[in-house]
């Protein structure tokens, strides 16, 4: 994706360059830049914690996981690499892990992230706030889970997956990060891959 500068003579080209080269990681860079303005890649969200690994037999974590305006938990799952990885996978498996979790459950760790960012905001106002509830509604609460992937790239076998588990209702959805290089500044460019695919940008048997 090329990107220009306008100026009075010319257009400028503005360079790409990768996470690693710009000398941004994952968890130390791009993870807390991100958890502050979510919006970014995950419009309507809050955030309600960042490395989730309550689990009880399981040491994954969770990237950051937040809730949306209708009550939906929301798995945010980040890479820098090139091609995504597996992080389609592993983002499923963390939905399933975490979909069986209560507004309780969603209080008490914000309230840990909360006392990770050292805000002494009350979690459960903050949530009934957030969704703009008068009170606690576990009918109402965590009905879905939605997915979000944010990477500097994508294969084909992830948004071939992504599509098609889109078809089969399951809310996925793909965030290109792409980091560019304007002199001693390092600009992002945030676009929607699966928003310009057709079927000839699936994988297919031949």
């Amino acid at each position: 994706m090329a990107i220009y500068e306008i100026t009075e003579t010319e257009l400028r080209s503005i360079e790409t360059t990768n996470f690693a080269d710009a000398g941004f990681r994952e968890r130390e860079h791009l993870q807390q830049l991100l958890k502050m303005q979510i919006d970014v890649i995950a419009p309507d969200v809050l955030v309600i914690s960042e490395e989730f690994g309550n689990w009880d037999d399981s040491q994954r974590r969770i990237d950051l996981l937040g809730i949306d305006k209708h009550a939906n938990l929301v798995v945010i799952e980040l890479k820098r690499t090139r091609d995504g990885g597996h992080m389609d996978l592993q983002a499923i498996r963390y939905a399933a892990m975490v979909s069986n979790m209560t507004f309780n459950g969603a209080v008490s760790a914000f309230s840990r992230y909360l006392d990770e960012l050292e805000k002494e905001d009350d979690a459960r106002e903050r949530l009934l706030e957030f969704l703009e509830w008068e009170e606690e509604n576990e009918d109402r609460f965590a009905q879905e889970v939605r997915i979000v992937l944010a990477s500097a790239e994508f294969s084909k076998e992830i948004t071939t997956s992504v599509l098609w588990l889109n078809d089969h209702g399951l809310d996925i959805r793909c965030i290109r990060l792409l980091p560019y290089r304007d002199g001693d500044k390092t600009l992002l460019y945030q676009h929607h891959p699966l928003k310009s695919l057709d079927h000839r940008s699936k994988v297919s048997p031949q």
